[in-house]
């Protein structure tokens, strides 16, 4: 399946975009405070707690589904974190000027693959999989030789009002992902005959379609913003947590650890236990080398890992495979 975008002239918009919205996003930060805020349904608690591990406050409902989507998508998804850091940078701008969670990007990565010139065989068209009458609705120009649904910019922009619009009347996100499917229609009618709008008691009373649509989300979700946390945590926090970590590590290396190693930045859900037994070190050596590994990654931070260069070099080339392999790891421990 074709995950890229090769035209030169795409990518030129959108960096261009991405930095004319960057102004704007940063004055919306503050409305973006609350990024959890309507995925209730998602987690245990009501509200997402950035302070605790992502994978303990996920609903159990969800992690089968989540464990199975990494094993078949986990890999391409991983990729994309890198070659899609462009559609992301524009889609958190207009998203969160619009007042709708970041995470809801994810969408864009389930409907299309974040492919523009994408036409599904219902007629739905862009990297938003928007259908005619609700881009016309939001001002989307269709005309021959013109459609305004693969320019990422005006069909975020219309996509964003959309979900907007679907949360006001919903007031939880996933039920919006599933309206954005399936229809508001179908989902007003479920909530009627399950009596409630909690997306995993009115499921059944949804196209099969829209379930797993709902589903491959939270699967997307997951994988993306599995340490959970950094979105919540100020620049400055950030920049304090980084410097306390790598000073606390270099206090308690020897001159001969820092010749005989090397470090590189990574961030995502990667295990310690994994990554020591991948490179073949022991694990009391590598918590030494690295205090505060899965407890700093855990939080959604960067961290610095340190390991003798051998083992460093083998590390970098198979980190996407260590990365779905520790997220494995932690939904099914056995």
């Amino acid at each position: 399946m074709p995950y890229k975008v090769s035209l030169l002239t795409c990518f030129i918009t959108i960096y261009i975009s991405s930095y004319l919205f960057v102004v704007m996003a940063a004055a919306q930060s503050d409305n973006n405070a609350n990024v959890k805020i309507g995925f209730g349904s998602l987690f245990v608690q009501s509200q997402f707690q950035p302070e605790k591990p992502y994978l303990t406050q996920l609903s159990p409902k969800a992690v089968p589904f989540v464990q199975e989507y990494i094993r078949r998508q986990g890999k391409e998804l991983e990729k994309m974190k890198y070659w899609g850091r462009p559609y992301f940078g524009l889609y958190d701008a207009i998203l969160m000027r619009n007042e709708v969670p970041k995470e809801l990007k994810y969408l864009s990565v389930i409907e299309s693959h974040l492919q523009s010139s994408l036409r599904s065989w219902a007629g739905a068209v862009g990297p938003w999989q928007l259908m005619d009458y609700e881009a016309k609705r939001f001002g989307l120009v269709i005309a021959p030789g013109i459609d305004e649904r693969t320019n990422y910019v005006k069909s975020t922009e219309a996509a964003a009002k959309l979900l907007r619009e679907l949360y006001q009347e919903f007031g939880d996100w996933l039920l919006v992902v599933a309206a954005y499917n399936g229809g508001a229609g179908r989902i007003r009618q479920a909530i009627r005959k399950a009596k409630s709008r909690d997306f995993w008691d009115l499921q059944y009373y949804l196209k099969e379609e829209t379930r797993m649509h709902v589903k491959k989300f939270i699967g997307t979700h997951y994988i993306f913003e599995g340490g959970g946390g950094l979105t919540t945590m100020t620049k400055d926090e950030v920049h304090l947590f980084r410097k306390q970590h790598l000073q606390a590590n270099a206090n308690s290396l020897t001159a001969a650890d820092l010749q005989l190693t090397d470090t590189l930045s990574i961030k995502g859900r990667y295990m310690g236990q994994v990554v020591a037994a991948h490179v073949q070190l022991p694990i009391a050596e590598f918590e030494r080398l690295n205090p505060a590994f899965d407890q700093t990654l855990a939080k959604g931070l960067v961290y610095t890992i340190r390991l003798p260069k051998p083992q460093l070099t083998m590390f970098a080339a198979n980190k996407e495979s260590l990365l779905v392999k520790s997220i494995q790891t932690l939904l099914n421990p056995r």
